[in-house]
């Protein structure tokens, strides 16, 4: 059914159709509208069990009891929401539990800022959740059902990384698979292993050191395995909604020179851009990584090498190179491969056609690191530290 809907609104309206038994949430922006539509769909009667709680940590911890008592969970956040929930964030995997989590990109604070970057969710990504990102609502709403499918047969949770207002406040036109078609998809969840007063168990009990290990290696390859599972929902889901997926996405990649990588809707942007300068006669492309986590090191490789490759972070790793960029030449070591890093467009600072051909241009003249600069750099007012050095306010 096609719907026109704002992103948060028609995401609410998949994951009812995905039947949680539980969802926990705290409003913040920019997914208030998502907690509202799914609470009107508890008022409604078509979801069991709604917990209005004081803060994100406490919807989470709801989650871990209701996930380890059996249920399908769902809860939403973003930028602050993401980091209050840091500890049980961290908990979810490691007690392997399937709770499937929207978040709405957003910038962390400080300075305060609600528009979008991807700091909050990147800060997450050795936590043990698997991690999708999606470059507009369609792929967005077709990666809710595709989480919790995931989710529920290896025991892992995953986020769906939304941008916050590029996409949870933009309205379009987007199809929602009926309720019918996603529960053949998605048939009701049955824990192997749930908390069962008739059958007790223990969860997330207390682990020694050596036992500790094993935990986080069988943690580890079970990410692995997840990169298949992945690909199996993708297929499966492609028979039900017409629409492919995979793990990243090449747009022209075949015979490009230079390509731009990223994450989330600025990629779309690129995409615009790829299709001028192909005009133009220029060999260009672009690659997004559509799942973070588990990272798909050989599928990158195997689409990158050879070429002159530009990384565009939407998040800094402060005191490091950017987080992406390094993961990527990572990937990318051993093959002849100029790899360059283009990072910023934090807090909202959107990346325009005009600074994508500018990137383009840049990758000609060999590797640089930069940051993306939309505005002149603001000076801001200064303040003494220590002896006579000054930092920016």
């Amino acid at each position: 059914m096609i719907k026109t809907k704002s992103g948060a609104k028609v995401l609410g309206d998949m994951v009812a159709n995905c039947k949680p038994q539980v969802v926990a949430c705290y409003p913040i922006t920019p997914t208030t509208s998502l907690t509202e539509s799914l609470n009107q769909y508890y008022a409604d009667g078509k979801i069991p069990e709604y917990i209005t709680v004081e803060a994100e940590f406490s919807a989470l911890s709801a989650l871990i009891g209701a996930s380890a008592a059996g249920a399908r969970t769902f809860t939403t956040t973003g930028g602050q929401g993401v980091l209050y929930m840091h500890e049980p964030i961290f908990a979810t995997a490691g007690m392997r539990l399937p709770v499937v989590m929207l978040i709405g990109n957003r910038a962390v604070s400080a300075p305060l800022n609600i528009w979008n970057d991807e700091q909050d969710t990147i800060s997450q990504r050795d936590s043990g959740w698997i991690q999708i990102y999606c470059k507009n609502n369609q792929e967005a709403v077709d990666a809710i059902p595709q989480a919790f499918y995931v989710a529920e047969k290896i025991l892992l949770p995953v986020m769906v990384c939304v941008d916050g207002f590029l996409l949870t406040h933009a309205v379009e036109q987007v199809d929602v698979v009926d309720e019918k078609k996603v529960q053949a998809f998605l048939p009701p969840y049955k824990h192997p292993l749930k908390l069962d007063s008739e059958n007790p168990v223990s969860v997330g009990v207390y682990a020694n050191p050596t036992h500790y290990q094993m935990f986080r290696e069988d943690l580890m390859e079970d990410m692995k395995v997840a990169k298949d599972l992945l690909v199996e929902a993708a297929e499966k889901w492609g028979k039900v909604s017409g629409r492919h997926y995979g793990l990243i996405e090449g747009y022209k990649l075949d015979d490009a020179e230079r390509v731009l990588v990223g994450l989330g809707s600025a990629m779309d942007n690129v995409y615009l851009v790829v299709d001028e300068l192909r005009e133009k006669g220029e060999k260009v492309g672009a690659l997004h990584i559509r799942v973070y986590r588990p990272f798909p090191r050989e599928e990158i490789k195997q689409a990158l090498k050879g070429k002159k490759v530009g990384i565009i972070d939407r998040a800094i790793s402060i005191g490091a190179q950017a987080p992406l960029y390094l993961e990527t030449l990572e990937a990318l070591n051993g093959t002849s491969t100029d790899v360059s890093s283009f990072y910023g467009s934090l807090g909202g600072r959107g990346i325009k056609r005009i600074h994508i051909r500018d990137m383009f241009e840049k990758l000609k003249k060999g590797p640089v690191k930069e940051w993306i600069t939309v505005n002149p750099e603001f000076t801001g007012l200064k303040v003494n530290v220590g002896k006579g050095k000054e930092v920016k306010k």
